[in-house]
């Protein structure tokens, strides 16, 4: 780590929504890390994102940030389908990696990506932020330290807000992008045990005209694990009433339930009935999660701890996302292993 200070030196690669974003929570909310510099090839991205925050480098190509020695670590917040190409330049500059999910969209590049971190002994995170969601974080210490008892089954749902302009939506995003997150943590209600067969249904139910397109708003997913236990993961790109994200596990001992629509967990009881306050956006209702994520991003390289979410746990959760695929494609289950 860089002897100019004792914080880890971050720079930031991709000044887009999530980036600036990012961007924000190391400069103002993550402990033990500093920004030190933002990098976007679009005109004027990063110096604009720079000075808003008060950083001194700002940089037009992307391997410049890489080249800079004074820079410990990056977090990867670009265009998905470029998230394992920079981190193997990342990791290959000797910086240590956080990347937002996915960290691929093929399984040879997230071996690849898992390879070259390796091989540096670099830091490797993957921004799966339910990790560090309280209600979801307690109800995976809970079934691995065996209170829930053996999970029979698990649901994972995430639906966002509203959808906008779907024009720029890559052809499978629901996913790639957003389901992977739910898969992520089915895996984690399932302590132990495998995946072995997917089955996929997706529509364009809320932009039905853009389904020739490739657009696929709306799906559900079929898990069947090793162990006999089933979980399904369903995903909408528009709901009216707000960002919803929420897990349930029904074990052999009981049942969790993590996640919470209520933004500010005030709920208001009047003559119009009961109501409470929704999100529009995953920043705000996942707030402390997106720092908490990253605090522990810096925690793991200044003090050699293991990430809680690696390059491998974006592998198994990429598997599943790509199975959906090809059970949509085909119609029918699909089975996992040797894939």
């Amino acid at each position: 780590m860089s002897e100019l200070s004792n914080n880890v030196r971050v720079g930031l690669i991709g000044a887009g929504r999530m980036g600036s974003f990012h961007a924000e929570s190391l400069a103002w909310r993550v402990p033990g890390a500093v920004l030190a510099a933002v990098a976007d090839p679009m005109p004027g991205a990063a110096p604009d994102l720079a000075a808003r925050l008060g950083v001194a480098k700002a940089y037009g190509d992307l391997q410049n940030l890489l080249d800079d020695p004074e820079i410990d670590a990056v977090v990867i917040a670009a265009p998905a389908r470029t998230h394992a190409e920079w981190v193997i330049a990342a990791a290959q500059a000797g910086k240590h990696v956080f990347c937002e999910k996915p960290m691929a969209i093929t399984l040879e590049e997230a071996d690849r990506a898992i390879a070259a971190a390796e091989r540096a002994g670099v830091v490797l995170q993957v921004g799966f932020n339910r990790r560090f969601v309280g209600g979801f974080a307690a109800a995976i210490a809970a079934i691995e330290s065996g209170e829930n008892g053996v999970t029979q089954l698990s649901r994972s749902v995430t639906r966002d807000p509203q959808l906008r302009d779907p024009t720029p939506i890559p052809p499978w995003t629901i996913f790639l992008e957003t389901l992977i997150h739910d898969f992520d943590t089915l895996l984690h209600f399932n302590p132990g045990s495998r995946p072995v067969e997917v089955y996929a249904l997706a529509d364009a139910l809320v932009r039905p005209d853009f389904k020739a397109r490739g657009l696929l708003d709306t799906a559900v997913v079929t898990i069947r694990f090793d162990n006999g236990a089933i979980a399904t993961a369903e995903a909408s790109f528009q709901a009216v009433y707000g960002y919803d994200v929420r897990g349930e596990v029904f074990g052999s001992k009981g049942m969790l339930q993590a996640g919470n629509i209520n933004l500010n967990n005030c709920v208001r009881y009047h003559a119009g009935g009961i109501a409470i306050d929704t999100s529009r956006q995953d920043t705000d209702l996942l707030r402390e999660a997106y720092a908490a994520e990253l605090a522990a991003f810096a925690r793991c390289i200044r003090q050699g701890e293991r990430p809680r979410a690696t390059g491998q746990d974006a592998r198994n959760a990429l598997e599943i996302a790509l199975a959906c695929i090809e059970s949509v494609q085909q119609g029918s289950p699909v089975r996992l292993g040797g894939r």
